[in-house]
């Protein structure tokens, strides 16, 4: 019986050296960007992007699971031209005063391998909150080549339709579907 107790408190020693935890990350606001397009008066395709984004990234490779948790200020939005900006600041569009940021937070994340290839979640936007996927399409984790930090990177695109979300101002002439991309760095906690 002593015998057994001591292997059984061996065992339980080892574990926590053995179970590796999944890792932690944070997402490097200089890096990471929000993009958007989208159809202007069926002319031409117009850009924007956030330049304020922040949040945590966990990934389990050997669960092949993890979980993702993006705020994204929406009063950072820039397309280049200051009045079209603050347009898109305005209740026309985004309501930055009363729905200061945009989240996402994922349920899941599918795995191919070692790699995330997707990502299931909810878009909060004008208070509104919808599933939206988001299909990872470069991933690549490892030590950044100047500060020597570990670092993951991946660039992931989506599609969604802001009328979903109450942003109906200007259609059908600015058009109803978005093409978000998103490029993220984050390093290891």
């Amino acid at each position: 019986m002593l015998k057994q107790k001591i292997i059984f408190t061996l065992l339980l020693a080892t574990l926590p050296f053995t179970a590796k935890a999944a890792d932690s990350y944070v997402i490097d606001p200089q890096h990471t960007y929000g993009h958007f397009s989208v159809n202007h008066l069926g002319f031409s395709t117009m850009h924007g992007r956030f330049d304020k984004t922040g949040g945590t990234i966990i990934l389990d490779r050997a669960a092949k699971s993890g979980s993702v948790d993006v705020t994204i200020d929406a009063s950072s939005i820039s397309t280049g031209f200051v009045k079209r900006d603050d347009h898109l600041r305005s209740p026309d569009f985004f309501n930055v005063a009363e729905f200061p940021s945009l989240t996402y937070k994922s349920s899941a994340i599918k795995f191919k391998g070692d790699a995330p290839v997707s990502v299931e979640g909810n878009l909060t936007l004008l208070g509104v909150t919808r599933p939206v996927a988001l299909t990872i399409v470069s991933f690549r984790c490892g030590n950044h080549p100047m500060n020597k930090k570990e670092l993951c990177g991946a660039d992931a695109r989506a599609k969604i339709k802001r009328s979903d979300f109450g942003m109906k101002f200007g259609l059908p002439n600015v058009g109803d579907e978005i093409v978000l991309e998103f490029e993220v760095e984050a390093y290891k906690n």
